[in-house]
């Protein structure tokens, strides 16, 4: 996570220090104290509301220490929807309370407030209603499980109906650990969670889609190729399968088109990791795959899409190559196990 620190008080500036060496193992923290009280460690600011404002599009988390007030003063403005704000955090300037006020299930604010509570001698002060009763969060289990969000208001209705003790159904195309009480794969329920890439799949009368993001695409291109080709034709290829840009983890490809500037553009324009192979590790993938002469020549893989997602997802061909304007795109799905014991951080 990219976290950002405000200190307000000489107390707070110290026990910012404390929070962000502790996080600093994991995370990526930058430290800004108000001009008064600051250190070497950190960048200073005279107005906290214009220096989150800098902040806000390109920070995971805030962490305020100051009075809870002065903090959502500071990130009112900023603020946009439930799936895309933020986690925020208030701390008082002696570490006795930490609260997460903002995101505290997607942006993963309860589980940092634990984490710094805990590292400080603190106190975590969770408000929302399924942590106090210990029960299951369908948030909490997607953001945990990289599951993405299809519908906010059937996750609302699903955390209610927890709250209020209805059963909650579950239907899944993965496996994954026993379910917790609140949920159950048998018998009729009005609300249920479904796990899997079936858009049409509606096993419930309110049904809560998560949709892994475990699709890994392989791509060969042309040399020069531009990133508009290769965003037409990963489009057609998933749109034939109804499948989604937000469902890919990660781009694969052979070694030499690791700096191909299309194809980087085009990961780096939608957040996707990309990792490239050998041509001969690529050959020594096991599987049907189509060859082709030309390719094998210029590269030295007989096929590099189909080749190069099945070694980066471990897992099979759900897309076989399609050819488009020197693009060729393959997608094979990543096996993935759903833990409803893992935490966000």
């Amino acid at each position: 996570m990219n976290i950002s620190i405000f200190s307000v008080t000489e107390n707070g500036r110290q026990l910012s220090q404390r929070v962000a060496e502790m996080l600093r193992g994991e995370h990526f923290v930058s430290r800004y104290c108000f001009h008064k009280h600051t250190d070497d460690d950190s960048a200073v600011f005279w107005n906290m509301g214009s220096m989150v404002g800098r902040l806000f599009q390109r920070s995971d988390a805030f962490i305020f220490i100051c009075a809870c007030g002065i903090a959502v003063r500071a990130i009112a403005p900023y603020l946009g929807t439930k799936a895309d704000d933020p986690a925020v955090i208030v701390m008082d300037d002696h570490g006795k309370f930490t609260i997460p006020v903002l995101s505290g299930h997607i942006g993963g604010a309860n589980c940092l407030a634990e984490v710094i509570a805990e590292a400080v001698g603190g106190t975590a002060v969770i408000t929302t209603a399924t942590d106090v009763g210990g029960k299951f969060s369908p948030d909490s289990f997607a953001v945990a499980n990289d599951l993405i969000i299809t519908d906010l208001k059937a996750a609302k209705e699903i955390a209610a109906a927890v709250v209020d003790d209805e059963k909650i159904g579950f239907s899944s195309d993965y496996p994954h650990s026993s379910l917790p009480d609140e949920l159950t794969a048998f018998g009729i329920c009005r609300t249920g969670v479904y796990v899997g890439h079936d858009m049409s799949a509606k096993p419930f009368e309110v049904t809560l889609r998560l949709v892994p993001k475990n699709i890994v695409l392989g791509i060969g291109c042309k040399k020069g190729t531009s990133e508009d080709s290769i965003e037409k034709a990963v489009s057609d290829a998933l749109g034939r399968y109804d499948l989604d840009i937000t469902m890919i983890s990660e781009v694969c490809t052979i070694d030499i088109k690791k700096d191909e500037e299309g194809l980087c553009s085009f990961c780096q324009k939608y957040s996707i990791p990309m990792r490239t192979f050998t041509a001969e590790e690529l050959m020594n993938v096991k599987g049907n795959f189509e060859s082709s002469d030309f390719v094998l020549e210029t590269t030295g893989a007989d096929n590099v899409c189909e080749r190069s997602a099945v070694l980066g997802s471990g897992g099979k061909l759900m897309i076989h190559k399609t050819a488009s304007n020197g693009v060729t795109v393959a997608a094979a799905e990543k096996p993935i196990y759903l833990d409803f014991d893992r935490k966000i951080l």
